[in-house]
């Protein structure tokens, strides 16, 4: 990938377990012509040791805020200048904490302030540690600075526990640095209609937990969500996504907050609606979830097994009812009266348009990658007929770009 060739891209380590991924990524990285830095926190250095790095990398690893002669030359201001993207790899709790709070207590976080090249985290952690609302909220507030956040993936983790938190594998890592360096060597010929202008796109599913293993959810892929953003993003906008668990690859330079259920969904929805020009609620949020979740795997002990359910809360209604609103579209997944049901609720939400599609008709909607809408305003219907979702995407961000402009 000549994309890297002469690029210098500053690893930021800190102290977790995927640590031990990161001198692979180091090669990886070089293999495709990059220059790479290493810096560690101390934490890092009980995992994996600064002179496996300086092997890896061919230069030396800085570890010290505080190293005299570092910093007669002012080290720390030379790598915040030296570097034209930072990636922290693994990115702990603690970490994400800090560099969200803009402390600058060690070497790391004091080039995290002190740069102005874009920085990119892969968080890593406890999956409870992720779902804890500290550090989702931490998360949001980097988001909303247009820090990326890449993963983290969901699986098996080292302590055994099973979900979101693992840190994203070396060939996804390379891929996505990739991809930010290929959205800006394209960025000068890119559309800038939307320049200035700040999206956040809800996309994918949401999973209802019932016990430990089991879970409530629908076919959603995430794939019209993500292709609205990319379209969102080469337009200029600056964009992010509140995504469900998908299986898809990020879109190119847009910030993704991942959640997994619709409580975590309508948290992050509404913090960062508040910034937002545009709030595109594509999502396949779920209506209901189980009241009461099983701490342990419920057995098949009985013949029927009864779940009570009840209402999630109306992300797209939530965002229209703020004091200070953004733009905001909805999309109505219809099998029947699509017309009927997508007007209503355009009304009965205060939308500003809605997007329908009918999901019975096959070679559209879920899990494919093709799709069809009508879009509805409080004005006027336009049909969008059947294409890929890439180019139904832009179609539908230059009619919210128009009908957006008339509304001001």
């Amino acid at each position: 990938m000549e994309i890297l060739q002469g690029k210098n891209i500053l690893l930021g380590i800190t102290g977790g377990i995927a640590a031990y991924k990161t001198p692979e990524l180091v090669r990886r990285l070089k293999d495709h012509g990059a220059n790479i830095r290493v810096v560690m926190t101390e934490g890092a250095k009980a995992f994996i040791t600064p002179l496996t790095l300086q092997a890896v990398s061919g230069n030396g690893v800085a570890d010290s805020l505080l190293d005299t002669q570092a910093e007669l030359a002012m080290g720390h201001i030379e790598l915040a200048k030296w570097a034209d993207l930072i990636v922290i790899a693994p990115a702990t709790a603690d970490a994400i904490a800090r560099i969200a709070c803009g402390m600058a207590n060690d070497l790391l976080t004091t080039i995290c302030l002190a740069t102005a090249a874009p920085l990119a985290i892969a968080p890593a952690m406890n999956q409870q540690m992720w779902h804890a609302q500290a550090t989702q909220d931490n998360v949001a507030r980097l988001a909303a600075r247009n820090v990326k956040i890449w993963g983290p993936g969901s699986g098996e983790q080292a302590c055994g526990d099973v979900g979101l938190g693992r840190m994203l594998d070396v060939p996804e890592l390379v891929d996505l640095i990739c991809q930010h360096y290929q959205a800006h060597a394209t960025s000068p010929n890119k559309q800038t209609t939307l320049s200035g202008q700040r999206w956040v796109i809800t996309a994918g599913p949401t999973r209802e937990a019932i016990d430990p293993v089991r879970y409530i959810s629908n076919h959603s892929s995430g794939k019209m969500g993500y292709a609205i953003a990319q379209a969102a993003q080469q337009a200029g906008a600056s964009v992010t996504i509140i995504s469900g668990p998908v299986t898809i690859v990020s879109p190119k330079d847009c910030n993704v907050i991942n959640v997994y259920s619709a409580l975590e969904m309508h948290q992050h929805a509404l913090e960062q609606a508040k910034n937002a020009t545009v709030f595109v609620a594509c999502a396949a949020v779920a209506d209901y979830r189980v009241s009461e979740i099983a701490e342990q795997k419920i057995k098949k002990s009985n013949v029927e097994l009864q779940l009570n359910l009840v209402k999630n809360p109306d992300i797209v209604a939530d965002v229209a009812a703020l004091a200070k609103r953004p733009f905001t579209v909805g999309f109505a997944a219809e099998t029947q009266d699509l017309e009927k049901y997508a007007l209503g609720k355009l009304k009965r939400k205060n939308l500003d348009m809605i997007a329908a599609n009918n999901v019975a008709t096959a070679g559209q909607g879920f899990n494919s990658d093709n799709n069809a809408l009508t879009v509805f305003s409080k004005s006027k219907t336009i049909e969008l007929p059947l294409t890929s979702k890439e180019q139904l995407a832009k179609q539908l961000v230059t009619l919210i770009t128009q009908q957006q402009s008339k509304s001001e």
